[in-house]
């Protein structure tokens, strides 16, 4: 299905090409290092579409795909696909590996809060109401078959993106021996190193989203790269900064968290869980990052 709006533009810059595209609500883009504008044209149709089907199957905003089923099944049994069983089992594990604070029926509290920069900050009494409804312990889940108690949702996007990323990379490997780096929104994977030089550069945002300049540039050879933090999601209030990183145990942004931290890994989907996992542990990501011996940087 090819929705209204959906385009890729692509131009050679620096040595390499560079292709663009929206997908997930995040500004995407491809980087190649290559001399032959139709490998460039390849690999960008190959990245962007695999990009546009994970939007597409798995997007809590869009009405005709299995998330949708899901969400307005009235407590009803969904069979799955083996693709949606897979991303569950693995919400399922990261569950339980965060003791509950990872939970993809936490998307409800949406309700309650959006980061936007400003001040409203909701009242308890509303975020308890919605708290109801969240809970990945009400759900029963025995692949292939989920239900949903009547009222709850599930949200996968603090997974999907980053499988989407590695999907995409595969795709590209598959369609070009050439160097390459897919970035979806600054969840990225880098399939080699270009040959004119020693990685990719990469850049990690700065705290301080005025100063225009990265927090920190990063040369990526080869494997995954993800970010968590709330440079740009976030509210003010009384001198308090709330993150979007909300803690569904207590419906409240997680207390004394890392303003970012950036994991590389193997994968994307690999460093998307540390960073997220990190995160949610407040005050001791850095212990639980040190725990786990991967590269990483975390800025308070």
């Amino acid at each position: 299905m090819t929705r209204p709006g959906r385009s890729t533009e692509i131009r050679k810059k620096n040595g390499h090409f560079e292709a663009r595209f929206v997908a997930m609500g995040s500004p995407c883009e491809v980087l190649l290092e290559s001399d032959s504008e139709s490998n460039a044209a390849a690999v960008a149709g190959s990245v962007s579409t695999e990009a546009w089907r994970i939007e597409d199957k798995f997007s809590r905003y869009l009405p005709d795909n299995i998330v949708h089923r899901i969400n307005n099944s009235g407590g009803a049994p969904v069979e799955v696909d083996d693709e949606t069983a897979n991303l569950i089992d693995f919400a399922a594990t990261l569950y339980e590996m965060s003791d509950g604070r990872f939970d993809i029926t936490s998307g409800v509290l949406r309700e309650a809060w959006n980061f936007d920069g400003s001040d409203n900050v909701p009242a308890d009494s509303e975020v308890d109401r919605i708290l109801e409804r969240v809970g990945w312990s009400k759900v029963k889940w025995n692949r292939p078959e989920l239900i949903l108690t009547a009222g709850m949702q599930i949200d996968l996007g603090g997974i999907a993106k980053e499988y989407a990323v590695d999907k995409a990379a595969s795709e590209a490997a598959a369609e070009t021996d050439d160097a390459c780096l897919v970035n979806f929104g600054g969840d990225l994977v880098a399939t080699k190193a270009p040959t004119r030089s020693k990685g990719w550069q990469v850049g990690i945002d700065a705290l301080d989203q005025a100063q225009g300049l990265p927090q920190k540039l990063i040369r990526l050879q080869n494997g995954g790269l993800a970010t968590s933090g709330d440079a740009r999601r976030f509210l003010l209030k009384d001198g308090i900064r709330y993150s979007h990183i909300l803690d569904p145990t207590t419906g409240w942004p997680v207390r004394n968290a890392p303003r970012s931290i950036t994991v590389a890994a193997d994968t994307c989907t690999q460093a998307g869980m540390l960073a997220t996992l990190a995160m949610l542990e407040g005050q001791g990501a850095e212990t639980f990052l040190a725990d786990q011996d991967c590269k990483y940087w975390c800025y308070r």
